[in-house]
């Protein structure tokens, strides 16, 4: 709240300083633009004066204009007399003498005045003209400068609005700054004294559960001490007694952690097989080929140690694939009950040796190739570069061999080896494989140097190329497998110190063999138990032979709807040819009454008698008659209703069908 009111003051004293700075600027732009009015004003009355000055003279212009015209008019005038008295001085010459010398006299003043004039009126023109050009030039320039201080003016006026503007704009948002910031101090109050409302009740709830632990501590101790006689966790040595839990995860994980050592080292068992192979080729054919000559009895020994390397390299296969198979679901790995890993630890000693044994025979080796007349200064310098890695490579096996024996202890000797010590027996291992890798690099580098040299020796011969070749692809991936198996191990640094010295619960000892038997048949009691709590499903209906009944099921549905639809459509077929029938037969009796009709009509008109028709044909026709308008009017009310009439046998019917058809046809 401080600091906000602290803000709000800051932004008062800023906006009060960049309002008295406006307020300065703003009265002296307002003095300017008074002085800029005043002067415009004394312009204005000077254009005032000028333009009076002007009409003046233009006036006085028109006045002297009319004047020239009435001289001009006298001049005329006074020339027609002149012309007037010459001709009269003609006629009379002696009485003219004395008119003609008044005349040029009078000439002569007229003369002179209009000279006069004339010397006036131009000198009039030329001020007038100067006035006219220096009044346009002064107007012109006055009303530049006018437009320019207008211009002036409303720039000055434009500031004037816009920091106006401004101020109020500024003056707005802090009031709303300062509204929000009173509305959220007030807010930050509110909830300030709810936080300590809360905190009180956060401070006495605390209060309570703290003496409902205590007293729940005092009476769980109590119990403890009274019915406990004594707790295996407090003690290491009771708490390895007790049965450790069985992680399934932690086993699946660690297989799949060996099955990938177990694919790094059959590569690594590859690349030195080759390694060793090809050098003792190389040993046979450099410097002195075997094939023309006899090889020095050195080379003979290191070639006869090289020829077994199989049986030192192959092993680490095999105790790396028995350490693989020992790891399953169903057992427990740790470093006690890893037995397996002794034997691996067996053949990479047995490695180790053959490495130290063949190890001088290789430098000696390496030495005679450097006394050879052949040897040139820098094969010489890779040859001792060579010479130094080798000894590098034995020492880095004869370290990992040191920590793997190191790891092994536990299953053969637990107090062999203490549990603060494993994870920097781990840390070891992978600077181990990390410097066995540096080394494999250097020798890669090295040794593709000494190639290239020796192949451009005059003596080099297509088989010590190719065998060359051979050892730097041997070396190459001796150097791919070691940066592998490097990477993998600080990879799963971390798991294999967590996974590997797992214990009972609480407890700082290692699994026992025992313990881990034990283990071993409780889980399998236990899976046995929950076997036998599991119930069998009951049989239900396999899933493609319950789509394949949905689809009989559908299609018998598809078809039964089909064959309903036929059968309805078939009905009403029927129904219709019921009514038709019906029809007919109808028609097919009232054509026999008329038939009957007909007849005694006939039978009637050839005797010449009126026979009156019996009773009983009279019923007949009327029932007849009856039944036909009945019929028809339960055919008009309900056409698709059955009707039916009954006969005494079937030849009936067919006989009245016939009759009506031959009735119809007449």
């Amino acid at each position: 709240m401080a600091a906000a009111s602290a803000e709000l003051q800051g932004k008062y004293q800023k906006l009060a300083q960049e309002y008295s700075k406006l307020r300065a600027q703003n009265q002296v732009l307002k003095k300017g633009v008074m002085d800029e009015q005043a002067n415009s004003a004394s312009l204005k009355e000077q254009l005032k004066m000028r333009d009076q000055s002007l009409r003046k003279l233009q006036q006085e212009m028109d006045s002297l204009t009319f004047r020239n015209q009435q001289l001009a008019k006298r001049v005329e005038l006074l020339q027609d007399e002149l012309a007037l008295s010459e001709a009269k001085g003609k006629k009379n010459k002696k009485s003219g003498e004395s008119s003609s010398q008044l005349s040029q006299e009078q000439k002569s003043v007229f003369d002179e005045d209009l000279q006069k004039k004339i010397e006036e009126n131009e000198r009039l023109h030329i001020q007038f003209f100067e006035a006219d050009e220096q009044h346009k030039r002064l107007e012109s320039e006055l009303k530049n400068r006018l437009e320019v201080l207008e211009t002036d003016a409303a720039q000055h006026q434009a500031v004037v609005d816009s920091l106006t503007r401004k101020y109020i704009d500024t003056i707005e948002k802090l009031q709303n700054d300062k509204t929000k910031l009173e509305i959220k101090s007030q807010t930050l109050e509110r909830e300030a004294k709810e936080c300590r409302f809360r905190a009180e009740e956060c401070q006495q709830q605390l209060k309570n559960l703290h003496a409902d632990l205590g007293r729940r501590l005092d009476d769980s101790l109590c119990i403890i001490n009274e019915k406990v006689p004594f707790n295996d966790t407090r003690s290491s040595q009771y708490n390895a007694l007790n049965v450790p839990l069985h992680n399934r995860r932690c086993q699946l994980k660690l297989r799949d952690i060996a099955g990938q050592a177990l694919a790094f080292v059959q590569d690594l068992v590859t690349a030195l097989l080759n390694f060793h192979t090809y050098m003792e080729q190389r040993v046979q054919i450099f410097p002195i080929d075997s094939a023309t000559d006899t090889i020095s009895p050195l080379n003979q020994k290191f070639s006869q140690y090289l020829h077994e390397n199989a049986s030192y390299v192959r092993p680490l296969e095999e105790g790396m694939l028995h350490l693989f198979e020992s790891i399953t679901e169903d057992t427990v790995t740790v470093l006690e009950t890893t037995v397996k890993l002794k034997v691996f630890s067996e053949h990479l000693t047995s490695y180790t040796c053959f490495l130290r044994k063949i190890l001088p025979y290789q430098l000696k080796s390496l030495e005679e190739e450097c006394e050879s007349s052949l040897c040139t200064a820098a094969l010489r310098a890779r040859n001792l570069e060579l010479h130094n890695d080798m000894k590098k490579i034995t020492a880095v096996f004869e370290k990992l061999h040191v920590y793997v024996s190191l790891i092994v202890l536990p299953s053969i000797k637990p107090e062999g080896l203490l549990r603060t010590n494993y994870s920097s027996v781990f840390i070891h291992i992978a600077a181990g494989l990390h410097g066995f890798h540096n080394v494999m690099k250097e020798i890669s580098k090295h040794y593709s140097q000494k190639a290239a040299l020796e192949h451009e020796l005059p003596t080099a011969t297509q088989k010590l190329i190719t065998t060359n070749d051979c050892i730097l692809s041997s070396v190459v991936a001796l150097t791919n497998g070691a940066g592998k198996i490097a990477s993998f191990f600080s990879n799963n640094l971390d798991h294999f110190t967590a996974s590997l010295s797992c214990g009972p619960k609480g407890g700082t000892e290692f699994i026992s063999p025992l313990s881990a038997e034990c283990m071993l048949q409780y889980k399998k009691k236990a899976v046995a138990y929950m076997k036998s709590l599991k119930k069998p499903y009951s049989d239900s209906v396999p899933y493609e032979e319950a789509l394949a009944n949905r689809r009989v099921l559908l299609s018998s549905t598809e078809s039964r709807e089909g064959l309903a639809q036929q059968v309805q459509q078939s009905l009403e077929k029927i129904a219709k040819l019921e009514q038709e029938k019906e029809h007919w037969m109808l028609e097919a009796q009232l054509a026999k009454i008329k038939l009957e009709k007909e007849n005694q009509k006939l039978k009637s008109s050839l005797s010449g008698q009126l026979i009156e028709p019996m009773p009983e044909n009279s019923v007949l026709l009327n029932a007849a008659e009856g039944e036909r308008e009945e019929a028809i009017k339960k055919t008009s009310r309900e056409p698709v209703k059955r009707m039916s009439l009954i006969f005494s046998s079937g030849q009936e019917v067919i006989d009245l069908i016939f009759v009506g058809t031959a009735f119809v046809c007449n």
